[in-house]
């Protein structure tokens, strides 16, 4: 018996079973693009964790802050007595994320808390109730999140009731939405909105510039603007969530500079600390300071081992110029799905920006989502040692997140076997 069987047996006895990995290995070290298993297994890294290894696992620069923080003190929760790095991580948020006017952050502990703080901070400003989401939103495992998400299985089934006064609008997605223009797909959207809502009863607009569980959908250009304008003239908050595209990822800091997009309030995970648990909401400073004193927090919301790691990744980002890495991946593998797409009449569509790319898998000739597809060639890959992912509401797309800083070889080699598998 191998020693990941064994821990896995293991597992089965002492883990919950709504605990779900995507491979039964487990890791014993990881660094750069790969991840080595306790047999002494490598397997390329095309997932970072879920697009947050951004800087890849064990960067120097992350793993020597984070050292020295913790040989000076672990906690004393920022609301009890503060400390620096906090301080210095809400500086860098507000100067990195979009839009010049005057910010202010706080600090959380996962993406899932960041969205359901900043639905808060939106309510309190506005004296508003209604939240508008998208059709194949993904934002989080709570309560409030879950009723935010539209995917039902895995992530809301059997979890309801679930929190009121949010409404689900229809998203621009270019390959099923007949030739709809972004401002068309807007407009759509908005008199959704206007009709069953009423503007004047929004809080807020929540959207993925780029959608990220929901399948990597891109939006037609224009229909983020269109939404930002309609926000501005309503007195709805925009709220960016860009816990997975954001960091680098999509060749930008963040997804939504590609279309000059401002949002009031955008919350931030995944890539933000190296692998440690940091989230955050940033935005104008009139609506984060409208809450009272006491409105916002957490007992290990900008713990100081994530900040100091936050400030690693952050200035590892910058020294290594990872928005270029991340078109440059982009460009490297995007030839190369394009290629496989050419010859292989499942792939609907390739689609994505920067390192964030997918491709949707449906029945040739129609789009009838297959998501057997999907899984079987994902399983191929693991078995051939490349660690990838599905998404999307039918489960029928596979996502590539490879690590920033995975080198050429990897990043040859992981595709290498991608193409194989879809042979």
């Amino acid at each position: 018996m191998t020693s990941s069987e064994e821990l896995h047996k293991r597992r089965d006895a002492a883990v919950a079973r709504g605990v779900g990995s995507v491979v039964p290995y487990y890791v014993d070290r990881a660094s750069g693009g790969t991840i080595t298993d306790v047999d002494g297994r490598e397997w390329i890294d095309f997932a970072a964790g879920i697009a947050v290894t951004n800087v890849g696992n064990c960067a120097p620069r992350v793993v020597e802050a984070v050292q020295a923080q913790v040989e000076r003190f672990t906690h004393t929760c920022f609301m009890v007595a503060p400390y620096e790095s906090y301080v210095a991580v809400c500086e860098q948020l507000n100067i990195l994320t979009p839009g010049m006017f005057e910010k202010r952050s706080a600090l959380f502990n996962s993406g899932a808390e960041a969205v359901e703080n900043a639905v808060k901070i939106a309510r309190h400003a506005t004296g508003r109730p209604a939240v508008v989401v998208f059709d194949h939103a993904y934002h989080g495992r709570t309560n409030l999140t879950m009723a935010l998400t539209a995917k039902n299985m895995p992530y809301k089934h059997r979890f309801g009731p679930f929190a009121g006064e949010i409404y689900r609008v229809p998203m621009s997605y270019p390959l099923r939405d007949g030739g709809l223009s972004g401002a068309e797909a807007a407009a759509r959207a908005i008199e959704t909105v206007e009709k069953q809502v009423g503007a004047e009863n929004v809080a807020a607009l929540l959207i993925e510039p780029i959608q990220g569980e929901g399948g990597f959908v891109v939006p037609a250009p224009g229909f983020l603007p269109a939404l930002r304008e309609w926000a501005t003239a309503t007195g709805v908050v925009f709220i960016a969530d860009e816990i997975q595209t954001g960091f680098c990822r999509t060749g930008d800091w963040f997804a939504c500079r590609h279309e000059g997009v401002e949002p009031d309030l955008i919350t931030l995970a995944k890539g933000i600390a190296g692998g440690l648990p940091l989230a955050a909401v940033t935005g104008r400073a009139e609506l984060m300071d409208a809450v009272h004193v006491g409105g916002l927090g957490g007992t290990y919301g900008g713990n100081p081992l994530a900040c100091a790691a936050a400030l690693a990744s952050i200035e590892t980002m910058h020294e290594l110029d990872l928005p270029a890495a991340a078109r440059r991946i982009g460009q490297v593998m995007g030839d190369r799905l394009r290629v496989i797409a050419a010859r292989d009449p499942r792939i609907a569509e390739v689609r994505g920006r920067g390192a964030m790319l997918a491709v949707e898998l449906v029945q040739p000739g129609t789009l009838i989502p297959d998501p057997a597809a999907a899984a079987a060639i994902s399983a191929a890959c693991h078995a051939a040692g490349l660690l990838t992912l599905t998404c999307g509401t039918h489960g029928n797309v596979l996502r590539f997140l490879p690590p920033l800083v995975i080198s050429d070889e990897h990043l040859t080699r992981g595709l290498d076997i991608l193409d194989a598998a879809f042979g």
